[in-house]
């Protein structure tokens, strides 16, 4: 079994062929997202190409995505022209194999699920925090979607009613808060050229950068609080480039344990293992289930 598997973000587009083990001829391209959807499947179809032949395609990607019908619901304008894209009926039509399409945390969630962080857990949250605040629900081992592919949007929860402005649906939310870009925001404000998660953490030993940093994961904490209460999860898998930073999962730990009910304190919270990789085998995983079934329909057509 031969699988192509493609995570298409906002800024790149990771590739790799993937047979049972991790991704192998692992690829990363621009997506030259602004130049909208239709380039970007032109994108995605050169990419498949180069891997020669193989069995079914798995993509992963942004935006809000109906796995049912392999196509997106909805995206914002970081892809213009995305949404109702038929990602599925292109790529089958391109390549005359099955293909699994799924959103990118749910797909990254899957990668943990099955080769990661959450192999054993039976339901999990993974919560990643890079642009923005991305979610996803693991239960009983299986993504739930919600009634219309959307679950898991937690950057939508209300944590600052006081910020709240009309026009502006994620006002007070979660994820302009929490999220990699609020940290960053917080570290310009004190020096401009605290520009990125890497530079804030060399100097966290500064203590109005920790005092920052901190106030930063109390947001994060906050969120994770009212999930917790919501979902009674086994863990909660933490993803996003900035969450390599040990001192960050050190702190969420002790402050959500201090402030949940203690009959919820057997949570594990705990960081993503698979990186960058875990939308590839997410995907892939899909589209070999995706493979299986078509195979298994073409033997019971057979008898």
């Amino acid at each position: 079994m031969r699988i192509a598997a493609l995570d298409i973000g906002g800024t790149s587009i990771k590739s790799g062929i993937w047979t049972g083990d991790l991704p192998k001829e692992v690829k990363e391209q621009n997506t030259e997202a602004k130049l909208g959807g239709a380039h970007v499947m032109e994108q995605a179809k050169r990419i498949l190409h180069s891997y020669g032949s193989f069995d079914a395609i798995g993509i992963s990607t942004a935006g809000q995505v109906d796995s049912v019908n392999g196509m997106i619901r909805y995206a914002n304008e970081n892809i213009p022209g995305y949404t109702g894209m038929k990602i599925r009926d292109i790529m089958e039509k391109e390549f005359s194999v099955p293909v699994a399409v799924e959103n990118d945390v749910n797909a990254a969630a899957i990668g943990e699920s099955r080769f990661g962080a959450g192999r054993d857990m039976e339901h999990f949250l993974c919560i990643t925090y890079g642009t923005g605040v991305g979610g996803a629900v693991v239960l009983n081992r299986s993504i739930y979607r919600g009634s219309c592919f959307s679950a898991g949007e937690f950057g939508g929860i209300l944590i600052h009613p006081e910020d709240r402005r009309k026009g502006e649906p994620f006002s007070g939310c979660y994820e302009k808060y929490a999220s990699a870009t609020a940290l960053v925001a917080r570290g310009k404000k004190l020096d401009e050229n605290l520009d990125s998660g890497r530079k804030i953490f060399e100097r966290i030993k500064e203590s109005k950068v920790q005092e920052q940093v901190d106030q930063w994961i109390d947001e994060i904490v906050c969120g994770l609080i009212s999930l917790i209460h919501i979902f009674n999860p086994s863990g909660i898998v933490l993803g996003g480039g900035v969450m390599a930073q040990r001192y960050i999962l050190e702190q969420v730990q002790e402050k959500v344990k201090n402030q949940i009910m203690p009959s919820f304190c057997q949570l594990k919270i705990c960081q993503a293992q698979l990186g960058n990789q875990a939308g590839l085998l997410g995907a892939a995983s899909l589209a070999a289930e995706a493979l299986e079934r078509q195979q298994r329909s073409v033997l019971e057509k057979d008898f």
